[in-house]
């Protein structure tokens, strides 16, 4: 036997282990999610049951409930909160980082690996340790149980990664393109705009999809500085563990339709996702 044969073998041995391997990987990452979706069909009293009662008939109680058929509160409030503290706080990262990433990556400043270190370690602060501050600063001023105060520290909370992330995007950016732009007449804001924005989009989108996954999975600065105007669909979910104990059909109700929005979004945005991650990583 030829040493190209061998190779080629040993090869192809390597790459079915490896892709049996991320087979196996992905069935036990998957299998707690099967898990949560099938209970979600159960009764209370068969999902409580030990072991699990995989034949058990499926039922839509959970999901009544969760909606308040039952009497219970109405889900509405707290995912409409979610999605606008999301959606607006991503927006906002989107308009401060794009110029700040521009200027560290295609006009970039003075020591800029410095200022992309600063903005990073600002996310290596333990966010209980802010929260004390945060909490006297939003009674004080008349903000608690607000979406508005959300809104801002989800902003702030997502602008150093986002400039991390974007900062690699643009750096992709030719050069030459911005330069005859300019020499076209565009100003700052149109050549972000129009020239910019559309070559770095997949970038974008994959910057712009974290920070919405972040800001809506966020619950600790949530629970406390939130009440019941401003309550997040995170803060709502942790409403179904009371005294009475854990209702478990309901809870993985809950958890898979606040689940649902992320995961519309990562499935709608995931050429994009993979683009610009892609983007960013390969030099």
């Amino acid at each position: 036997m030829s040493s190209i044969a061998v190779r080629t073998r040993g090869r192809f041995r390597g790459g079915a282990g490896l892709g049996l391997v991320a087979w196996l990987a992905g069935i036990v990452f998957f299998l707690p999610i099967a898990w949560m979706v099938l209970t979600s069909f159960h009764s209370e009293t068969d999902a409580a049951a030990n072991p699990p009662a995989w034949g058990a008939a499926l039922t839509l109680d959970g999901y009544r409930e969760f909606f308040g058929a039952g009497g219970g509160a109405s889900p509405w409030p707290a995912l409409i909160n979610s999605t606008v503290a999301s959606v607006v706080s991503t927006l906002l990262v989107l308009l401060l980082a794009l110029p700040a990433a521009y200027a560290l990556s295609i006009r970039p400043v003075k020591k800029w690996t410095d200022v992309l270190f600063f903005f990073l370690s600002t996310k290596m602060l333990p966010v209980v340790a802010g929260l004390l501050p945060i909490y006297l600063f939003a009674k004080n001023t008349g903000m608690l149980d607000n979406i508005w105060l959300l809104v801002i520290l989800y902003t702030s909370m997502n602008l150093p990664i986002a400039v991390w992330m974007m900062q690699s995007f643009l750096a992709e950016v030719p050069v030459a393109i911005i330069e005859a732009a300019q020499i076209d007449g565009a100003r700052l804001p149109t050549v972000l705009a129009r020239v910019v924005a559309p070559i770095a989009l997949p970038g974008i989108a994959a910057t712009a999809l974290i920070c919405f996954i972040f800001s809506w999975n966020e619950l600790l600065f949530a629970r406390v500085l939130t009440g019941v105007v401003a309550e997040t669909a995170p803060v709502f979910l942790t409403g179904f563990i009371t005294s009475q104990g854990l209702f478990l059909a309901k809870v993985c109700a809950a958890s898979l339709v606040i689940s649902l929005p992320v995961l519309a979004a990562g499935f709608a945005a995931q050429d994009k996702l993979v683009q610009g991650l892609s983007l960013g990583a390969v030099k």
